[in-house]
Protein backbone atom coordinates (compact mmCIF):
# COMPACT_ATOMS: atom_id res chain seq x y z
CA UNK A 1 0.00 0.00 0.00
CA UNK A 2 2.79 2.87 0.86
CA UNK A 3 4.46 1.68 -2.47
CA UNK A 4 1.14 2.34 -4.55
CA UNK A 5 0.74 5.21 -2.07
CA UNK A 6 4.16 7.07 -3.13
CA UNK A 7 3.17 6.42 -7.28
CA UNK A 8 -0.54 7.92 -6.80
CA UNK A 9 1.00 11.14 -5.25
CA UNK A 10 2.82 11.10 -8.26
CA UNK A 11 -0.28 10.63 -10.45
CA UNK A 12 -2.07 12.94 -8.88
CA UNK A 13 0.60 15.98 -8.97
CA UNK A 14 -0.15 15.69 -12.99
CA UNK A 15 -3.63 15.92 -12.38
CA UNK A 16 -5.08 12.28 -12.66
CA UNK A 17 -7.61 11.47 -10.41
CA UNK A 18 -6.37 10.34 -6.68
CA UNK A 19 -8.12 6.97 -5.54
CA UNK A 20 -6.36 7.58 -2.28
CA UNK A 21 -8.09 10.97 -1.68
CA UNK A 22 -11.01 9.96 -3.11
CA UNK A 23 -11.05 7.27 -0.35
CA UNK A 24 -9.69 9.32 2.32
CA UNK A 25 -6.33 7.33 2.82
CA UNK A 26 -3.09 9.41 4.13
CA UNK A 27 -5.38 12.45 3.85
CA UNK A 28 -3.42 14.36 6.77
CA UNK A 29 -0.67 14.37 4.10
CA UNK A 30 -0.10 16.85 1.95
CA UNK A 31 1.06 14.03 -0.56
CA UNK A 32 1.29 10.15 -0.14
CA UNK A 33 4.96 10.28 -1.19
CA UNK A 34 5.60 11.64 2.67
CA UNK A 35 5.16 8.06 3.88
CA UNK A 36 8.46 7.87 2.79
CA UNK A 37 9.92 10.69 4.59
CA UNK A 38 9.42 10.68 8.15
CA UNK A 39 9.74 6.70 8.18
CA UNK A 40 11.56 6.52 12.25
CA UNK A 41 13.29 3.07 13.48
CA UNK A 42 10.60 3.24 16.11
CA UNK A 43 8.24 1.73 13.67
CA UNK A 44 9.82 -1.84 14.08
CA UNK A 45 8.23 -1.65 17.59
CA UNK A 46 5.01 -2.54 15.81
CA UNK A 47 6.38 -5.56 14.22
CA UNK A 48 8.51 -6.49 17.77
CA UNK A 49 5.05 -6.20 19.35
CA UNK A 50 3.26 -8.30 16.81
CA UNK A 51 5.41 -10.79 16.89
CA UNK A 52 5.89 -11.46 20.38
CA UNK A 53 2.01 -12.05 20.71
CA UNK A 54 2.68 -15.14 18.12
CA UNK A 55 5.81 -16.52 20.06
CA UNK A 56 4.33 -16.04 23.30
CA UNK A 57 1.32 -18.01 22.47
CA UNK A 58 3.47 -20.78 21.61
CA UNK A 59 4.82 -20.66 25.08
CA UNK A 60 1.67 -20.54 27.26
CA UNK A 61 1.53 -23.67 29.45
CA UNK A 62 -2.31 -23.95 28.76
CA UNK A 63 -3.46 -24.45 25.35
CA UNK A 64 -6.34 -23.34 24.36
CA UNK A 65 -8.17 -24.57 20.83
CA UNK A 66 -7.78 -22.28 18.22
CA UNK A 67 -4.74 -20.57 19.92
CA UNK A 68 -2.17 -22.39 17.50
CA UNK A 69 -4.06 -21.19 14.96
CA UNK A 70 -4.27 -17.58 15.75
CA UNK A 71 -0.81 -17.43 16.39
CA UNK A 72 -0.02 -18.68 12.89
CA UNK A 73 -1.69 -16.02 11.62
CA UNK A 74 -0.10 -13.28 13.60
CA UNK A 75 3.24 -14.64 13.27
CA UNK A 76 1.89 -14.19 9.63
CA UNK A 77 1.16 -10.83 10.12
CA UNK A 78 4.35 -9.75 11.81
CA UNK A 79 6.77 -11.16 8.71
CA UNK A 80 4.47 -9.64 6.30
CA UNK A 81 5.15 -5.92 8.31
CA UNK A 82 8.71 -7.06 8.36
CA UNK A 83 9.06 -7.22 4.61
CA UNK A 84 6.94 -3.91 3.70
CA UNK A 85 8.76 -1.96 6.21
CA UNK A 86 12.46 -2.95 5.73
CA UNK A 87 11.39 -2.00 1.64
CA UNK A 88 9.90 0.94 3.29
CA UNK A 89 12.85 1.95 4.88
CA UNK A 90 15.12 1.47 2.51
CA UNK A 91 13.30 4.00 0.27
CA UNK A 92 13.18 6.33 2.97
CA UNK A 93 17.56 6.09 3.31
CA UNK A 94 17.65 6.48 -0.38
CA UNK A 95 15.20 9.40 -0.92
CA UNK A 96 16.05 11.35 2.58
CA UNK A 97 19.68 9.79 3.49
CA UNK A 98 19.73 13.48 5.44
CA UNK A 99 16.89 12.87 7.94
CA UNK A 100 17.94 9.13 8.14
CA UNK A 101 21.12 10.55 9.08
CA UNK A 102 19.85 13.12 11.74
CA UNK A 103 18.13 10.07 13.58
CA UNK A 104 21.39 8.82 14.08
CA UNK A 105 22.64 11.78 15.96
CA UNK A 106 19.28 12.18 17.49
CA UNK A 107 19.30 11.60 21.32
CA UNK A 108 15.77 10.17 21.79
CA UNK A 109 15.72 8.19 18.04
CA UNK A 110 18.75 6.84 18.01
CA UNK A 111 18.02 4.50 20.49
CA UNK A 112 15.03 3.24 18.72
CA UNK A 113 18.20 2.03 16.42
CA UNK A 114 17.97 -0.97 18.35
CA UNK A 115 14.14 -2.13 17.14
CA UNK A 116 14.97 -3.37 13.55
CA UNK A 117 17.34 -6.02 15.26
CA UNK A 118 14.85 -7.50 18.15
CA UNK A 119 11.97 -7.23 14.83
CA UNK A 120 14.25 -9.53 12.87
CA UNK A 121 14.55 -12.04 16.05
CA UNK A 122 11.18 -11.93 17.14
CA UNK A 123 9.58 -13.04 13.42
CA UNK A 124 12.62 -15.04 13.70
CA UNK A 125 11.92 -17.14 16.45
CA UNK A 126 8.25 -17.22 15.24
CA UNK A 127 9.41 -18.93 11.96
CA UNK A 128 11.20 -21.81 13.69
CA UNK A 129 8.28 -21.90 16.36
CA UNK A 130 5.02 -21.64 14.31
CA UNK A 131 6.50 -21.12 10.77
CA UNK A 132 7.30 -24.25 10.01
CA UNK A 133 3.71 -25.63 10.04
CA UNK A 134 3.85 -23.77 6.87
CA UNK A 135 6.72 -23.51 5.08
CA UNK A 136 8.60 -26.95 6.59
CA UNK A 137 11.01 -27.62 9.37
CA UNK A 138 13.89 -27.54 7.04
CA UNK A 139 13.35 -23.84 5.48
CA UNK A 140 11.96 -22.76 9.17
CA UNK A 141 15.15 -23.16 10.34
CA UNK A 142 17.36 -22.02 7.49
CA UNK A 143 15.08 -18.62 7.81
CA UNK A 144 15.49 -18.45 11.61
CA UNK A 145 19.65 -18.79 10.66
CA UNK A 146 19.12 -16.04 8.62
CA UNK A 147 16.83 -13.82 10.69
CA UNK A 148 19.11 -14.49 13.55
CA UNK A 149 22.56 -13.74 12.40
CA UNK A 150 20.91 -10.44 10.81
CA UNK A 151 19.76 -9.80 14.21
CA UNK A 152 22.34 -10.58 16.11
CA UNK A 153 25.22 -8.57 13.95
CA UNK A 154 22.78 -5.24 13.81
CA UNK A 155 21.70 -5.68 17.10
CA UNK A 156 25.28 -5.95 18.65
CA UNK A 157 26.25 -2.95 16.52
CA UNK A 158 23.13 -0.45 18.38
CA UNK A 159 24.54 -2.27 21.46
CA UNK A 160 28.19 -0.50 20.89
CA UNK A 161 27.30 2.36 18.55
CA UNK A 162 24.59 4.00 20.23
CA UNK A 163 25.87 4.42 23.61
CA UNK A 164 29.03 4.87 21.79
CA UNK A 165 27.09 8.49 20.51
CA UNK A 166 25.88 8.75 23.63
CA UNK A 167 28.90 9.05 24.99
CA UNK A 168 30.47 11.45 22.68
CA UNK A 169 27.83 12.99 20.74
CA UNK A 170 24.77 13.33 21.82
CA UNK A 171 22.87 16.24 23.84
CA UNK A 172 22.18 14.42 27.88
CA UNK A 173 20.73 16.48 30.38
CA UNK A 174 20.38 15.31 33.95
CA UNK A 175 16.74 14.04 33.32
CA UNK A 176 17.36 12.93 29.92
CA UNK A 177 16.93 9.12 31.01
CA UNK A 178 13.94 7.36 29.68
CA UNK A 179 12.91 3.38 28.95
CA UNK A 180 14.33 4.14 25.48
CA UNK A 181 17.58 4.07 26.62
CA UNK A 182 17.24 0.35 27.06
CA UNK A 183 16.42 -0.66 23.23
CA UNK A 184 19.83 -0.68 22.10
CA UNK A 185 21.20 -2.93 24.60
CA UNK A 186 18.51 -5.34 24.95
CA UNK A 187 18.90 -6.97 21.58
CA UNK A 188 22.04 -9.00 21.73
CA UNK A 189 19.71 -10.68 25.23
CA UNK A 190 17.03 -11.55 22.62
CA UNK A 191 19.26 -13.35 20.58
CA UNK A 192 20.70 -15.22 23.50
CA UNK A 193 16.74 -16.66 24.10
CA UNK A 194 16.30 -16.89 20.21
CA UNK A 195 20.01 -18.87 19.72
CA UNK A 196 18.44 -21.04 22.21
CA UNK A 197 16.34 -22.73 19.91
CA UNK A 198 18.88 -22.71 17.17
CA UNK A 199 21.47 -24.93 19.20
CA UNK A 200 19.91 -28.35 18.89
CA UNK A 201 20.03 -27.17 15.53
CA UNK A 202 23.71 -26.05 15.54
CA UNK A 203 26.83 -28.97 14.13
CA UNK A 204 27.41 -30.80 16.89
CA UNK A 205 30.75 -29.82 18.79
CA UNK A 206 32.77 -26.79 18.69
CA UNK A 207 30.34 -24.94 16.94
CA UNK A 208 27.51 -25.71 18.81
CA UNK A 209 29.30 -25.14 22.21
CA UNK A 210 30.57 -21.39 20.51
CA UNK A 211 26.61 -20.58 20.05
CA UNK A 212 25.57 -21.99 23.29
CA UNK A 213 28.53 -20.06 24.87
CA UNK A 214 27.82 -17.10 22.65
CA UNK A 215 24.19 -16.46 23.53
CA UNK A 216 25.23 -16.93 27.36
CA UNK A 217 28.24 -13.84 26.80
CA UNK A 218 25.12 -12.11 24.85
CA UNK A 219 23.24 -12.76 28.06
CA UNK A 220 25.59 -11.24 30.36
CA UNK A 221 26.40 -8.37 28.06
CA UNK A 222 22.56 -7.06 27.87
CA UNK A 223 21.95 -8.17 31.54
CA UNK A 224 24.95 -5.47 32.84
CA UNK A 225 24.11 -2.58 30.67
CA UNK A 226 20.14 -3.11 30.96
CA UNK A 227 20.65 -2.80 34.93
CA UNK A 228 22.95 0.30 34.75
CA UNK A 229 20.18 1.91 32.77
CA UNK A 230 17.46 0.85 34.81
CA UNK A 231 19.20 2.38 38.33
CA UNK A 232 19.48 5.84 35.61
CA UNK A 233 15.73 5.71 35.18
CA UNK A 234 14.74 4.95 38.90
CA UNK A 235 17.00 8.11 39.34
CA UNK A 236 15.26 10.15 36.92
CA UNK A 237 11.81 9.11 38.28
CA UNK A 238 12.57 10.11 41.85
CA UNK A 239 14.58 13.54 40.93
CA UNK A 240 12.82 14.48 37.82
CA UNK A 241 9.56 12.59 38.47
CA UNK A 242 7.53 11.70 35.46
CA UNK A 243 8.01 13.83 32.95
CA UNK A 244 6.17 14.32 29.71
CA UNK A 245 3.06 11.92 29.11
CA UNK A 246 4.05 11.04 25.94
CA UNK A 247 7.06 9.19 27.45
CA UNK A 248 5.02 7.44 29.91
CA UNK A 249 4.60 4.51 28.19
CA UNK A 250 8.76 3.95 27.94
CA UNK A 251 8.89 2.96 31.33
CA UNK A 252 7.23 -0.07 29.78
CA UNK A 253 9.96 -1.24 28.12
CA UNK A 254 12.42 -2.01 31.80
CA UNK A 255 10.20 -4.86 31.67
CA UNK A 256 11.87 -6.45 28.63
CA UNK A 257 15.24 -6.74 29.83
CA UNK A 258 13.72 -8.71 32.78
CA UNK A 259 11.55 -10.80 30.93
CA UNK A 260 13.81 -11.40 28.25
CA UNK A 261 16.18 -12.29 30.56
CA UNK A 262 14.09 -15.25 32.91
CA UNK A 263 13.12 -16.34 29.04
CA UNK A 264 17.30 -16.39 28.10
CA UNK A 265 18.53 -18.12 31.49
CA UNK A 266 16.21 -20.85 31.11
CA UNK A 267 15.87 -21.82 27.43
CA UNK A 268 19.58 -21.93 27.46
CA UNK A 269 19.56 -24.00 30.34
CA UNK A 270 16.90 -26.29 28.73
CA UNK A 271 19.10 -27.27 25.47
CA UNK A 272 22.86 -26.54 27.43
CA UNK A 273 23.11 -30.36 28.28
CA UNK A 274 23.81 -30.61 24.50
CA UNK A 275 26.50 -28.51 24.07
CA UNK A 276 28.35 -28.85 27.61
CA UNK A 277 28.57 -32.14 29.95
CA UNK A 278 27.26 -32.33 33.70
CA UNK A 279 28.21 -30.78 36.16
CA UNK A 280 28.17 -27.70 34.00
CA UNK A 281 24.95 -28.06 32.32
CA UNK A 282 22.94 -29.01 35.54
CA UNK A 283 23.88 -25.48 37.04
CA UNK A 284 22.93 -23.67 34.23
CA UNK A 285 19.44 -25.45 33.94
CA UNK A 286 19.46 -24.53 37.88
CA UNK A 287 20.60 -21.07 37.03
CA UNK A 288 17.58 -20.14 34.82
CA UNK A 289 14.96 -20.91 38.12
CA UNK A 290 17.72 -19.39 40.31
CA UNK A 291 17.71 -16.07 38.86
CA UNK A 292 13.98 -16.07 37.41
CA UNK A 293 12.43 -16.02 40.33
CA UNK A 294 13.57 -13.13 41.98
CA UNK A 295 13.94 -11.17 38.73
CA UNK A 296 10.10 -12.17 38.06
CA UNK A 297 9.75 -10.16 41.53
CA UNK A 298 11.16 -7.39 40.48
CA UNK A 299 9.25 -7.59 37.12
CA UNK A 300 5.79 -7.68 38.73
CA UNK A 301 7.16 -4.74 41.33
CA UNK A 302 8.21 -2.29 38.39
CA UNK A 303 4.67 -3.59 36.26
CA UNK A 304 2.96 -2.53 39.46
CA UNK A 305 4.66 0.86 39.64
CA UNK A 306 4.78 1.71 35.24
CA UNK A 307 0.79 0.51 35.73
CA UNK A 308 0.14 3.21 38.12
CA UNK A 309 2.03 5.81 36.48
CA UNK A 310 0.52 4.86 33.13
CA UNK A 311 -2.97 4.98 34.40
CA UNK A 312 -2.25 8.32 36.65
CA UNK A 313 -1.27 10.04 33.50
CA UNK A 314 -3.82 8.54 31.21
CA UNK A 315 -6.47 10.14 33.50
CA UNK A 316 -4.95 13.35 32.80
CA UNK A 317 -4.31 13.40 29.31
CA UNK A 318 -2.17 10.43 27.49
CA UNK A 319 -1.75 11.37 23.44
CA UNK A 320 -1.44 8.42 21.15
CA UNK A 321 1.98 7.65 19.48
CA UNK A 322 4.24 4.70 18.60
CA UNK A 323 5.64 4.60 21.94
CA UNK A 324 2.22 2.73 22.59
CA UNK A 325 4.35 -0.10 21.19
CA UNK A 326 5.95 -0.40 24.47
CA UNK A 327 2.85 -1.49 26.03
CA UNK A 328 3.18 -4.88 23.97
CA UNK A 329 6.82 -6.18 23.28
CA UNK A 330 8.45 -5.60 26.87
CA UNK A 331 5.19 -7.31 28.12
CA UNK A 332 5.53 -10.28 25.91
CA UNK A 333 8.73 -11.05 27.55
CA UNK A 334 7.50 -11.48 30.84
CA UNK A 335 4.93 -14.06 29.19
CA UNK A 336 7.72 -15.91 27.74
CA UNK A 337 9.95 -15.95 31.39
CA UNK A 338 6.84 -16.51 33.27
CA UNK A 339 5.86 -19.67 31.03
CA UNK A 340 9.34 -20.73 31.41
CA UNK A 341 9.16 -20.72 34.88
CA UNK A 342 6.18 -22.63 34.89
CA UNK A 343 8.05 -25.28 32.81
CA UNK A 344 10.85 -25.75 35.13
CA UNK A 345 9.13 -25.42 38.28
CA UNK A 346 5.71 -27.21 37.75
CA UNK A 347 4.04 -23.84 39.94
CA UNK A 348 0.58 -23.38 39.31
CA UNK A 349 1.65 -19.80 40.29
CA UNK A 350 3.96 -19.11 37.06
CA UNK A 351 0.77 -21.34 35.00
CA UNK A 352 -2.11 -18.97 36.12
CA UNK A 353 0.40 -15.66 35.73
CA UNK A 354 1.47 -16.44 32.26
CA UNK A 355 -2.44 -16.73 31.11
CA UNK A 356 -3.03 -13.58 33.01
CA UNK A 357 -0.26 -11.79 31.45
CA UNK A 358 -1.09 -13.15 28.42
CA UNK A 359 -4.15 -11.71 28.10
CA UNK A 360 -3.43 -8.44 29.13
CA UNK A 361 -0.54 -8.73 25.98
CA UNK A 362 -3.39 -9.65 23.88
CA UNK A 363 -5.78 -6.75 25.05
CA UNK A 364 -2.54 -4.29 24.69
CA UNK A 365 -2.03 -5.19 21.03
CA UNK A 366 -5.37 -5.08 19.59
CA UNK A 367 -5.64 -1.62 21.14
CA UNK A 368 -2.26 -0.39 20.09
CA UNK A 369 -2.72 -2.28 16.55
CA UNK A 370 -6.22 -0.96 15.69
CA UNK A 371 -5.05 3.15 16.47
CA UNK A 372 -1.89 2.40 14.45
CA UNK A 373 -3.64 1.49 11.72
CA UNK A 374 -6.05 3.55 11.72
CA UNK A 375 -3.16 6.51 12.32
CA UNK A 376 -1.14 5.09 9.49
CA UNK A 377 -4.51 4.99 6.77
CA UNK A 378 -5.05 8.50 7.85
CA UNK A 379 -1.55 9.74 7.56
CA UNK A 380 -1.14 11.25 11.02
CA UNK A 381 1.57 8.73 12.08
CA UNK A 382 3.34 9.75 9.01
CA UNK A 383 3.65 13.43 9.80
CA UNK A 384 6.88 14.94 11.53
CA UNK A 385 7.63 14.31 14.92
CA UNK A 386 4.47 11.74 15.31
Amino acid sequence: MRAESSTVGVIGQQGTLDPFAEAGLLRDLPRPSQVFSNLTPNWYASIMGTGIVAVAAGSLPWQPRGLHVGALVVWALAAVLLVALTAATCIHWVREPDAARRDVLNPVMAHFFGAPPMALLTVGAGTILLGRDVVGLRAAVDIDWVLWFGGTVTGLATAAVVPFFTFTRHVVKPDSAFGGWLMPVVPPMVSASTGALLVPYAPAGQARLALLLSCYAMFGLSLIASIVIITLIWYRLAVYKVGDATMVPTLWIVLGPLGQSIAAANLLGGVAHLALPAPYSTALQAFGVVYGVPVWGFAVLWGAIAGAITVRTAREHLPFSLTWWSFTFPVGTCVLGTSELALHTGSNLFHVAAVLFYVGLVAAWTTVALRTARGSLRGTLFRTGR
